[in-house]
């Protein structure tokens, strides 16, 4: 039994949830989501809330279930208000620029990495801190990842592209000694 799943999920005032022909859709004052339902499970919708209910018994069903409860909850929080993820370019000459639908990141190769910013998001760039918001919480993670993965934090002087408030382990250098050889 999920307990996930389990939970009626209340749907807010300003916004409407169907679900047409395997196809839940949100829609919000943040933008609209839509998303195919799996066959083995039952989406509801009734007097403001929202049930999940998996059809058969089986192992898949039944994995499905809080997944797909999971699902539902975070697309009507989207909606309503944008998911955020921050990250930090640090290291010497390491910045970030954005130039329309471009997200240009220089972080010490011999030429600017440049990424494409996906519809339904919204960047900004401040003081080489790079703010990713949009309704989809996946979509946000996601391009977050992305993003971090061009550089990541480097053990020893922790240069590279971390998420805010990440803690990176730094490693202690080599130790000189001072015989001679």
């Amino acid at each position: 039994m999920s307990r996930v799943g389990k939970k009626s999920i209340t749907i807010p005032s300003g916004t409407e949830v169907s679900v047409v022909s395997g196809e839940m859709s949100v829609k919000g004052k943040g933008g609209t989501l839509k998303k195919s339902v799996h066959p083995s499970v039952s989406i509801a919708v009734a007097d403001g809330s929202v049930s999940v209910t998996p059809l058969t018994q089986t192992r898949l069903a039944r994995a499905l279930w809080g997944t797909y409860a999971s699902h539902v909850r975070n697309m009507i929080q989207g909606v309503n208000q944008p998911f955020v993820k921050k990250l930090q370019v640090e290291g010497i000459g390491f910045k970030a620029e954005l130039s329309g639908k471009t997200l240009s990141l220089s972080v010490g190769f011999s030429h600017p990495i440049k990424i494409s910013v996906p519809e339904g998001l919204a960047i900004a760039v401040e003081k080489n801190i790079i703010t990713i918001s949009g309704a989809d919480k996946e979509q946000v993670g996601q391009f977050a990842a992305v993003v971090r993965a061009q550089k990541k934090p480097e053990p020893y002087k922790g240069k590279g592209i971390r998420y805010v408030g990440e803690v990176v382990r730094e490693k202690q250098g080599k130790k000189v000694t001072s015989g001679t050889a």
